[in-house]
């Protein structure tokens, strides 16, 4: 996509304050080149002066709008102006420059930008040297000396030619320099945007595959559930004509197992809605399996110590599923962020109604809590079983992370061993 520049508002009205600040500069630059008489006997009058400095204020107030117009009928109302003696110089000079800039600096068409320029410079050039010469040649003869191309008349003139010079060359090269500088940064600016957009995009994706998989675990646990009322019912079936009363039995446990993939169903329904693959197979991981969490966190580095609080009994797979997700990320940061003298506690706190689990470790002072996509994910899961998460830095150093998870109080009591590991 060619890149084009649009003067803004605010530019525009600097373009009409700086065409005001010009034409009092250049009124009273005439009044002064009158008084000093810069052109002699030759000198027009000074009410010449108001309609040439009128005309190049009036155009620079639309410079940025028509640049190369602009330049056209400044650089000649300059010859104009000249060629007939009107007393007014640097105003004149200083418009031109700058009309020769803004074509360079504003002109989308860099082609016509090119000519318009080069064609201003190489009329301005002859005539300059037209002029100059004739003047030497006038002053030569009224001096009744040779006009030779080593007088010193002709010296000055040529010194002349070579401050135009660096005048309209100065003019050609920031022209070109403000362009160039104008177009880097409109890249810039359309990298960062694409590159805001293509993060916050990475970033919806990433969320949305840990949903996923947080719906692929709970169709694994439905599906369990789904399974195990299959083998029930048909036991029940074969069961009836033989003993109503075991049968009976089963379809209480059919019945058991129909409200747990309900409940365990209606804990994520709020976060899972968006639809889609995850390339993580089904997960089949539970609470226990957050000693072998341990166990390799301290293989890998991050001495880690499993505790467990209380008297444990089973909990409802999303939630052991969801617990272990969050202990595993947990111990991953510790690893990553917490320094090479770092150590981790894990306990899991069982209470009537609730379990906890808490994760701590030692290591780096944390000055700021930088949100990520393994934070918010460990956010959805707390939120997805019903539950609470703390994510806090430790004043001492190194971070916490405790959530607690509802279990409902119709879970069966088996009380588990008691362990605690490092």
């Amino acid at each position: 996509m060619p890149f084009t520049r649009t003067p803004s508002p605010r530019e525009l009205r600097q373009d009409v304050l700086l065409a005001a600040i010009l034409f009092v500069g250049g009124i009273l630059s005439a009044a002064l080149s009158s008084i000093a008489k810069v052109y002699g006997a030759e000198q027009a009058p000074l009410w010449t002066a108001i309609p040439y400095v009128a005309v190049f204020s009036a155009a620079l107030a639309v410079r940025r709008r028509r640049p190369a117009v602009v330049a056209v009928v400044v650089s000649l109302a300059f010859v104009v102006a000249t060629t007939l003696r009107v007393p007014e110089i640097y105003g004149g000079n200083i418009a031109m420059f700058i009309a020769l800039y803004t074509v360079g600096a504003w002109t989308d068409s860099r082609r016509r930008a090119f000519f318009v320029r080069a064609g201003i410079m190489l009329v301005m050039a002859a005539w300059l040297v037209i002029e100059m010469y004739r003047q030497a040649i006038e002053q030569a003869a009224k001096a009744d000396v040779s006009a030779g191309m080593f007088s010193p008349l002709v010296a000055f003139l040529m010194l002349q030619v070579l401050l135009n010079v660096l005048y309209f060359g100065g003019a050609y090269y920031f022209g070109e320099r403000s362009w160039n500088a104008a177009r880097q940064r409109a890249a810039l600016e359309q990298r960062t945007a694409e590159l805001e957009h293509e993060r916050a995009l990475s970033a919806a994706q990433a969320v949305a595959l840990d949903r996923v998989r947080i719906a692929r675990e709970l169709h694994d646990v439905v599906a369990h559930h789904v399974s195990v009322m299959g083998v029930q019912a048909g036991a029940a079936r074969m069961m009836i004509p033989q003993d109503p009363e075991a049968a009976t039995g089963i379809v209480a446990g059919i019945e058991d197992s129909a409200r747990d993939a309900i409940r365990d169903l209606h804990q994520l329904l709020d976060t899972l809605r968006a639809p889609g693959d995850s390339e993580e197979a089904a997960s089949t991981v539970d609470v226990d399996d957050i000693a072998e969490l341990a166990e390799a966190s301290t293989a890998a580095g991050l001495p880690t110590r499993l505790q467990v609080i209380g008297d444990p009994f089973p909990l409802p797979p999303v939630t052991a599923v969801n617990l272990y997700r969050i202990a595993q990320e947990s111990l991953t940061n510790a690893r990553r962020h917490a320094g090479p003298d770092a150590e981790a506690d894990v306990r899991i706190r069982y209470e009537p109604g609730s379990v906890e689990l808490e994760v701590v470790n030692t290591g780096r002072l944390v000055t700021g809590l930088r949100p990520g996509l393994g934070q918010l994910g460990m956010r959805e899961r707390a939120t997805a079983s019903g539950g609470t998460i703390e994510l806090v830095p430790r004043p001492a150093g190194g971070f916490r992370v405790r959530t607690t998870l509802p279990v409902p109080s119709s879970a069966p009591e088996a009380p588990r061993e008691r362990r605690e590991t490092a």
